[in-house]
C-alpha cells in the first residue's frame, strides 16, 4: 500500500477530506519526529512501541574483498508491535 492509497483508505473510514486526512497524517509524523529529536520513544496505544536504540560500534568485512572496516556508533529506530500483532503475524506466516 503505498501514500495514496492509504490517504484514500484513510479518509474514506473517516469520513474525511483527502486533504484534511493528509494534514493530519503529516502532522502525526511531525510531532514523532519531533519526539525522536528529543530522545524520546513513542508508543501508539493497541499498535506498539517506536523506540530508539544505540548500535555500538562494530567491525564488519566487505565479502567481496574482504577488507575490514569499522562502522561507527549510531542511533536506530526499531519498532516493538504489541502482543496480539505479533500473533496475527505468526498465524498468518504459518498458513
Amino acid at each position: 500500500m503505498n501514500n495514496k492509497e492509504y490517504i484514500f483508505e484513510l479518509s474514506q473510514r473517516c469520513g474525511y477530506t483527502q486533504d484534511n486526512t493528509q494534514k493530519y497524517v503529516r502532522c502525526i509524523i511531525e510531532k514523532m519526529a519531533t519526539k525522536f529529536d528529543e530522545g524520546e520513544n513513542v508508543f501508539i496505544p493497541n499498535f506498539g512501541t517506536f523506540e530508539l536504540k544505540n548500535r555500538m560500534e562494530r567491525i564488519v568485512v566487505n565479502p567481496s574483498t574482504g577488507q575490514r572496516m569499522m562502522v561507527p556508533p549510531k542511533i536506530v529506530l526499531n519498532f516493538k508491535p504489541i502482543a496480539s500483532i505479533k500473533e496475527k503475524l505468526r498465524k498468518s506466516e504459518n498458513e
